[in-house]
């Protein structure tokens, strides 16, 4: 609505020019926006304070001439001008009433339109290490990058999701020969679970036992030069730790498969070349013995253009290196036309400036967008970062078992009548809903606080609180007996509220995806069961005495809440239930 409300703004002020009320040159930014307070109609504009010049009246006076020239518009009840001279839109109830019904029956869409113009979306996202569990460290890449995968697939475009994990490097050499050792002494091929007790190990023999640690470094150089039996045994690694993370995948219903694992090793071959076409090109020339790149847009300590390595003197490459790689062959592999990171804020420099060659050596064209979506971390109550009694890492497991088990008791502490199964399903969804949304909900770029009771409450801007609103409505229905939405009247100024909450529901998922910001849907959807809950206490559905007509409209209304609710929440990777 607000870019229809756009365009007839704009069709009068052509319509001014044509009259030679506003030179013909003069290209005005018309602003739209939802008003909070309803007795200013349901949308505003301000155009008239910047005609007020080029028109030479006051903004008042250009306002009515504007309104004037205004096309006629049944979507509009009525247009009012108030104050100095906003613009006041207010909608046609009429209008508002179809455009649920066609929510409702556009194949479950919503109103989410497919964008008109698709194009090829790489997210890189969650990034575990191998032979490391997975920590809470992790959650808000996963989770956040999901979440935005999910909603730009669902608006048409065609989305890879990249898992860039840690899977190469120099500790190999000495990963593959304790795993070496440990299977030596089992006679049988080792099933790790516990990968940070093995990684210590590892390290402490390494450390203390001079013949292994020759070993291991021996391995480091066979691995890197395509040794079939190293190779074989870091890929036992690779496969042993993302086998586990499937599961905590599978767990958080995150959209990751095997599939979309693309680590480091698999940009190895590519350095070599990469750096001998900057070489070519004249951005990479020798210092000190290394292959560096100078940004000039980047100041050192000395004042002079940054040097960035992308080959140490001893032949060794770094992560500048592969990532140029990376943003090459993403670019060149995919067609990629947009490409997210969602990586913590600290590697923002790190990102920009591997971009910057990729883009100097032509790796990236012009027309496409390398964006890096920091985010912030997780933080205790105690403002820290989080971590366990003892000042350790949180395991994510151990982060969902435990909230499993405290949904657990808040969901004992409620009547229910369901069964066994239903309530063990009932406690995953809340509790993984719960940990996602927490994260989800507030703004990425910011650091927040993790609280156990605050995410598992039934009230506030929780997962919990927009799931049971949808249980709510479910069971509207189930008390609902033969009734069935039907055309929408809309009489009640909160069902005309709420029908005009419903129309956002497009705007929300396509501006959560454009600024990969998925706190923006949630804030939607709060504020859409708020809305709700205070229509459901001023218009009874199903009580004795409401007319057919009415219950019909009010149960669409009630559908497409529902709706709405379920398809925005499965965007950003909840479930919701049907009971609870």
């Amino acid at each position: 609505m607000k870019q229809y409300i756009q365009s007839l703004l704009l069709q009068g002020v052509d319509g001014l020019k044509s009259a030679g009320a506003i030179p013909a040159d003069f290209v005005p930014k018309i602003m739209v926006e939802a008003s909070k307070d309803k007795t200013h109609g349901d949308y505003a504009s301000n155009i008239a304070m910047l005609l007020r010049k080029p028109m030479g009246l006051a903004p008042r006076d250009a306002a009515e001439k504007l309104v004037a020239a205004l096309p006629k518009s049944d979507r509009i009840a009525r247009i009012e001008i108030a104050g100095p001279g906003f613009i006041n839109f207010y909608v046609n109830a009429g209008y508002l009433g179809s455009r649920i019904e066609s929510m409702l029956s556009d194949g479950g869409r919503f109103g989410v339109a497919k964008t008109a113009s698709p194009v090829t979306v790489v997210c890189d996202y969650s990034s575990p290490n191998v032979a490391k569990e997975m920590a809470v460290h992790h959650i808000r890449s996963t989770v956040i990058g999901d979440a935005c995968a999910r909603m730009l697939e669902f608006l048409g475009n065609k989305v890879v999701r990249a898992n860039h994990i840690g899977d190469w490097g120099t500790q190999f050499g000495m990963l593959i020969a304790y795993l070496e050792k440990m299977e030596n002494e089992s006679g049988a091929d080792l099933d790790l679970s516990d990968f940070e007790a093995f990684y210590r190990a590892a390290k402490k023999e390494y450390d203390e036992d001079p013949a292994f640690a020759e070993k291991a470094r021996g391995y480091v150089v066979r691995l890197q030069g395509g040794d079939d039996y190293c190779r074989r045994m870091w890929k036992k690694l690779v496969d042993m730790t993302m086998a586990q993370n499937q599961r905590i995948y599978d767990r958080m219903n995150v959209s990751l498969k095997p599939s979309d694992v693309m680590g480091e090793s698999m940009y190895n071959p590519m350095l070599p070349e990469v750096v001998a076409d900057l070489q070519k090109k004249g951005l990479a020339v020798k210092s000190e013995g290394a292959d560096v790149v100078f940004l000039k847009d980047w100041e050192g300590k000395d004042g002079k253009p940054m040097a960035v390595i992308i080959r140490k003197s001893d032949g060794g490459y770094l992560y500048t290196t592969t990532d140029i790689a990376c943003a090459k062959y993403r670019v060149e592999h995919f067609g990629a036309k947009r490409v997210l990171y969602f990586v913590d804020s600290r590697q923002h420099q790190h990102l920009l400036q591997a971009w910057e060659i990729a883009r100097m050596a032509g790796y990236i064209p012009d027309d496409v967008v390398f964006e890096h979506e920091s985010f912030g971390m997780m933080l205790g109550k105690d403002g820290r970062p989080f971590k366990t009694r003892s000042g350790g890492t949180v395991k994510l497991a151990a982060l969902l078992d435990e909230a499993e088990s405290r949904a657990a008791e808040l969901l004992e502490s409620r009547a229910s009548d369901l069964s066994d199964d239903e309530k063990q399903k009932v406690i995953h969804e809340v509790a993984v809903g719960a940990v996602k949304y927490a994260d989800l909900s507030k703004n990425r770029t910011t650091d927040y606080v993790f609280d156990w009771d605050n995410m598992l409450s039934f009230d506030g801007n929780t997962a919990p609180y927009l799931q049971y609103a949808y249980t709510r409505i479910r069971s509207i229905f189930r008390n609902a007996g033969e009734a069935a939405p039907g055309k929408v009247i809309l009489s009640e100024e909160i069902e005309k509220e709420l029908a005009q909450k419903l129309t956002l529901f497009s705007d929300a998922v396509v501006s959560a995806a454009d600024k990969a910001m998925p706190n923006i849907l949630c804030s939607y959807l709060y504020e859409l069961s708020g809305m709700f809950m205070s229509f459901y206490e001023k218009c009874p559905v199903n009580k004795d005495g409401v007319p057919d007509d009415v219950r019909a409209s009010r149960l669409s209304l009630c559908a497409a809440v529902a709706g709405v609710l379920k398809l925005g929440l499965s965007l950003l990777g909840i479930n919701v239930l049907e009971r609870m």
